[in-house]
Order: structure tokens, then C-alpha cells, then sequence
């Protein structure tokens, strides 16, 4: 099937007011035209350099959304432009962010990564963590960024009760936060999370937003 065909397959599987990260990231492109062509106008990249040279050469209406892990010296370079930052994972990264979208005179959306997998390999606020942070009520003073929601991953795992669990986790704790310190925000609505193989469960559990890549445009070639 063609990544057109694949990407009409996957969005009559999602139900309204989910909305679909088509993740481009180490995939050309034509492969992005491809799929832009069928109607997709938002992409997921993991690497600064590789999302800037993607956002400079193709079309201007493609709403780019950063899912990898963010180091802070790369901040500057997609600021410009970025959608959204879906790996904001310590409050140092946020005040960089901040930072950087000041000098751009922009305001950046931005999603707090929460860690509820069982793998060290994730990264992530823990659910207290995160808590800890919003109490403590510096991020009010950063006003070019805007939080819109959290980010989470279930393991990988074959195990489909534990995703179920880690995904319902995340939903509790993103109502949680949205009654505390959100209450009043037309913003704090996204809840993203599941991924190609697991997006129906995090579906199910809640998610307003998911990150499906190897579905749409097949295995990715990480020699180019």
C-alpha cells in the first residue's frame, strides 16, 4: 500500500477530536510530500537539524511538532517555527524554551513528558515530580511558553494490560493537573500518547493526540 493509502487507513481509525502526528522523522522528503499531498499537515521529528532543513525546504503550511529527547543548546535553531514541543522533560529545558521564544518573540507551545513506563531508557517528569513543579508556580512567570498538555509513552512491552494501565495512569494524572492548575485554560487540552503499535489502547484510555510513523510510511532507513 502506498503511504497515501496508509495514512487514509489510519485516520478512519481515529475517532473526532483525536488528531494525527504523521512521524516523518529519518524518512525523505518525498516520502512527507507524499503524504502531505493526501491531506497530512502535521509531522513529528526527533532531530533539530533534520526538522530545519525539512521545514526549509518544503511547504510553509506543515505544522512541525518536535517528539525526541531536546538538548538544550538546539533549543534556538527550531524555535522559529516549531508547532510543538512534545518532550519537555525538566524545568530547566522550559525556562530555555522560554528563553529562546523571547528572542523570537513568539510563544511556544509545549507538553510535559511524564515517565510511566518501566524502562530507565525514557525520559520524563514522574507523576510527583511534574505535581512538584506546577506547585511550585515559577513556570507562571515564563510567558512565551504556553503548556498545552502532557506526553507519555507506555513500555514496550507485549503485555497489553500493563500499556492499558501506564495509559489510564497518564489520563488520571493529566485530569488531575487540569483540574488543579488548569481549570481556567482553553490550552491545557492535549493528552498525547500512544504510538504505531499501541495508539488504539491510548485511544481507548483517552488520547487527544498520537504519534504514528512506521504505519503511515513503513521501517525507517537509518543509514540516510
Amino acid at each position: 500500500m502506498s503511504i497515501a493509502d496508509n495514512l487514509k487507513q489510519v485516520l478512519t481509525e481515529l475517532p473526532q477530536g483525536v488528531r494525527l502526528v504523521a512521524v516523518s522523522k529519518f524518512h525523505p522528503n518525498e516520502a512527507i510530500e507524499e503524504a502531505y499531498q493526501a491531506g497530512q499537515r502535521i509531522f513529528g521529528e526527533s532531530k533539530v537539524q533534520e526538522m530545519t532543513a525539512k521545514y526549509e525546504s518544503l511547504p510553509k503550511d506543515i505544522e512541525w511538532h518536535f517528539i525526541g529527547h531536546l538538548q538544550t543548546n538546539k533549543i534556538k535553531y527550531m524555535i522559529p517555527y516549531v508547532a510543538m514541543i512534545h518532550g519537555i522533560d525538566t524545568y530547566k529545558l522550559l525556562e530555555e524554551v522560554n528563553k529562546q521564544a523571547a528572542k523570537a518573540n513568539r510563544i511556544v507551545n509545549c507538553l510535559l513528558q511524564i515517565h510511566v513506563a518501566r524502562e530507565e531508557t525514557k525520559f520524563g517528569f514522574t507523576p510527583e515530580e511534574c505535581k512538584e513543579m506546577l506547585a511550585a508556580g515559577a513556570w507562571k512567570e515564563l510567558s512565551h511558553i504556553r503548556l498545552c498538555g502532557l506526553m507519555g509513552m507506555a513500555s514496550n512491552t507485549d503485555n497489553t494490560e500493563q500499556i492499558d494501565s501506564e495509559f489510564r495512569l497518564l489520563d488520571r494524572l493529566f485530569q488531575e493537573i487540569k483540574t488543579t492548575w488548569f481549570a481556567d485554560s482553553t490550552h491545557f487540552r492535549e493528552l498525547s500518547m500512544g504510538m504505531s503499535h499501541d495508539y488504539h489502547q491510548a485511544i481507548a484510555a483517552g488520547s487527544t493526540m498520537v504519534r504514528v510513523g512506521s504505519k503511515i510510511f513503513g521501517e525507517r532507513n537509518y543509514n540516510n
